[in-house]
């Protein structure tokens, strides 16, 4: 199949680039959908899904923690005992806070229930929690590689009091702030990664990064990568070229690893504008995939480090929010598809 001409430029001399450093999945809801009675496998023999993707080339799970308690809302109970898999498997990890008892992203952060509403009360409630957070994984003899400020916090983080559009930057530059001093107190060797949605768009990653960072709030040392997600179908302006464009533009003015933090494609869609000209398909996600890591390997400097591939085993929300009706790994039955080795580093 017939690569997109940018594509194909990035290719030529991807040999010569550093290969990326982090092959991820986000695998967050895997004990639910265990305990729905599903059962993963690859060449008809069943085998854990993390041990799955590692075979397959993953070397970090990405697991999403809310602030609730319930392990049915991705609690720290259930990260923790996530995480006791994925490091058995042979994975590193990547811990992606929401700061919310449930979903954050562009349009949702809201401050968990019993948090205070106050800047003051805010700041000191997100260092003591994130502190704690650490330690707990820490503690278990499962320390955390990368860690994750928040979700897509493009409009900011805790709303309404540290939202961007209503209330500038400082709030959510002294909430990220906080966090921050968190991890670097409990785990010095804890990378830090700020992560913001539509990694193509240079107009709105400008805005955010040219407003986040204020003297004597958060400072570019505070940040060690800056995250995106890359989808092909909110969008047909996310496209290669936009993206490695805007993330090569942050690498020239921050000098900061930039990563594809969430990313799939469909095996399955109909009637949905996709960003590249690829197939429906095993093969498109293999290429799609292929394409967003020759971006990478395109920035200057090897800071292009790592994709994630987002929850590639949902069986039981195969569409993943978006407007195509499957954009798994494996199938209905847990059996794994063809792209299942899609994140390999020999792919």
């Amino acid at each position: 199949m017939r690569l997109p001409h940018l594509a194909t430029v990035f290719a030529i001399g991807a040999h010569l680039a550093s290969a990326l450093t982090w092959h991820s999945a986000d695998f967050s809801s895997l004990v639910l959908v265990e305990n729905s009675g599903v059962h993963y496998s690859q060449n008809g023999v069943t085998t854990p899904f993390e041990k799955i993707l590692h075979n397959n080339g993953v070397n970090l799970a990405r697991i999403r923690i809310w602030t609730s308690t319930n392990n049915d809302d991705y609690s720290l109970t259930y990260g923790l005992a996530l995480a006791k898999r994925a490091v058995a498997a042979g994975m590193s990890l990547l811990i992606d806070l929401h700061f919310s008892d449930t979903w954050a992203d562009p349009g949702h952060q809201a401050i968990p229930s019993g948090w205070p509403t106050t800047l003051s009360g805010l700041n000191t409630q997100i260092y003591d929690y994130t502190l704690s957070l650490v330690e707990a994984f820490n503690a278990q003899g499962t320390p955390i590689a990368l860690i994750q400020l928040g979700n897509e916090i493009n409009d900011g983080l805790l709303w309404p009091v540290g939202r961007i559009s209503t209330e500038g930057f400082s709030p959510a530059s002294q909430l990220l702030h906080s966090a921050i001093s968190a991890v670097r107190q409990a785990s010095p060797s804890t990378r830090t990664v700020i992560h913001i949605a539509n990694g193509w768009d240079s107009s709105d990653t400008s805005y955010f990064y040219g407003g986040i960072f204020i003297a004597g709030q958060l400072s570019t040392s505070d940040v060690d990568i800056m995250g995106f997600s890359f989808y092909p179908f909110y969008g047909t302006s996310a496209t290669y070229t936009a993206l490695q464009s805007n993330l090569q533009a942050m690498v020239n003015k921050f000098g900061k690893d930039v990563m594809v933090m969430e990313t799939d494609w469909p095996e399955a869609c109909s009637g949905v504008a996709l960003s590249e000209n690829i197939a429906v398909g095993t093969s498109g996600q293999e290429q799609w995939v292929s394409g967003i890591r020759s971006a990478l390997q395109a920035i200057s400097g090897g800071h292009g480090i790592g994709i994630s591939y987002w929850e590639p085993g949902w069986i039981g929300n195969a569409g993943l929010g978006s407007s195509c009706s499957d954009n798994l790994l494996v199938d209905s039955t847990g059996a794994t598809r063809a792209s299942i080795s899609l994140l390999s580093a020999d792919m």
